[in-house]
């Protein structure tokens, strides 16, 4: 099967290139390298990688020619930079998904959209049920909204089948802790393993469903080969167990560096949810996703891989 993946430097994209390519598919990737690095692909050079804007038309065509599936991953991400640069979210979330389903209609090609479950916002009730009224807090959780409505329509109105993913903070080995928009996880490792001072936003109570990269990407290749019941639809890609909350996390990955870390406490950020819970219930019956790697276990894995990648860059001497 030949297939395009959005984004495919990034880090979500680059694990699923390389399970794609493990599985014997044939892999175009398409990533402008703004936020991706090539590095990423280093043990992938079967990929066709194309250096181009989701916001060009005509570059995204070009990438998806032949292609059968269209794993869509490429977005601006982060809460705290939509909220900066609004504009520009919406150009490449809004803009470059539409691009993508003017592809697969011309392809007769499946995608699968990175949603998140930002759309949700705050809710009255918890677990989070794909049924909920969404409430995004923010632009980047309004450009993903209007990512999953797109490719409804596109379902709907073309016939071309889609399926919206809504990831719950996914995590693991191979995140870049570097970026002033990194997630929580490679910062907090990161902040414990050089013994300096993580921080936490507000008085850390609030909660995460913590979703293991291995598990993000099985729930691709699932709903690349679901039925078409699951079609036009919106799934949780969840971790599966209760909610972390962000002054547990710190405190499990200071157990596993064997650090005492002392926090620097700051102002909550515009936009941020208090609660995130997947109910699963839709996705196991639709796509029959299931997530299989506990919380520590996936942090112990983490925790690993940045030792690891830390010594390879003394040995470098970087």
């Amino acid at each position: 099967m030949r297939c395009l993946v959005t984004g495919a430097a990034g880090f979500i994209g680059s694990r699923l290139t390389a399970r794609l390519v493990a599985e014997g598919h044939q892999v175009v990737g398409l990533d402008d390298l703004s936020e991706g690095s090539i590095a990423n692909l280093s043990d992938v050079p079967e990929v066709s990688l194309v250096e181009g804007d989701l916001r060009d038309e005509q570059v995204v065509r070009t990438a998806a020619s032949g292609c059968h599936v269209i794993f869509h991953q490429g977005a601006v991400r982060s809460v705290p930079r939509s909220i900066e640069a609004p504009g520009r979210t919406n150009d490449v979330n809004v803009r470059g998904t539409l691009n993508v389903l003017l592809a697969a209609r011309d392809e007769s090609a499946r995608v699968v959209f990175a949603s998140s479950s930002s759309v949700y916002g705050d809710q009255d009730r918890s677990p989070l049920e794909e049924s909920f009224v969404p409430r995004p807090r923010s632009p980047y959780a309004a450009s993903k909204l209007a990512g999953e409505a797109y490719c409804q329509v596109w379902w709907s109105a073309y016939g071309v089948p889609t399926m919206s993913l809504r990831y719950f903070n996914v995590y693991g080995p191979g995140q870049d802790p570097a970026s002033e928009y990194a997630l929580v996880v490679p910062r907090f490792i990161m902040a414990c393993l050089t013994k300096s001072r993580p921080v936490i936003h507000g008085d850390g109570e609030q909660s995460r469903d913590f979703t293991y990269i291995d598990d993000a990407v099985e729930a691709n290749l699932l709903a690349a080969r679901a039925g078409e019941e699951a079609w036009g639809g919106a799934f949780n890609v969840g971790g599966g167990q209760m909610p972390t909350s962000i002054n547990r996390l710190l405190g499990i990955i200071a157990e596993l560096t064997g650090a005492d870390p002392d926090p620097i406490r700051e102002p909550p950020r515009p936009g941020d949810v208090r609660l995130t819970r997947a109910d699963l219930s839709l996705s196991r019956k639709a796509i029959g996703y299931q997530p299989r790697t506990p919380l520590r276990e996936g942090l112990e894995r983490s925790v690993g891989w940045f030792r690891a990648d830390a010594r390879r860059a003394a040995a470098r001497g970087i």
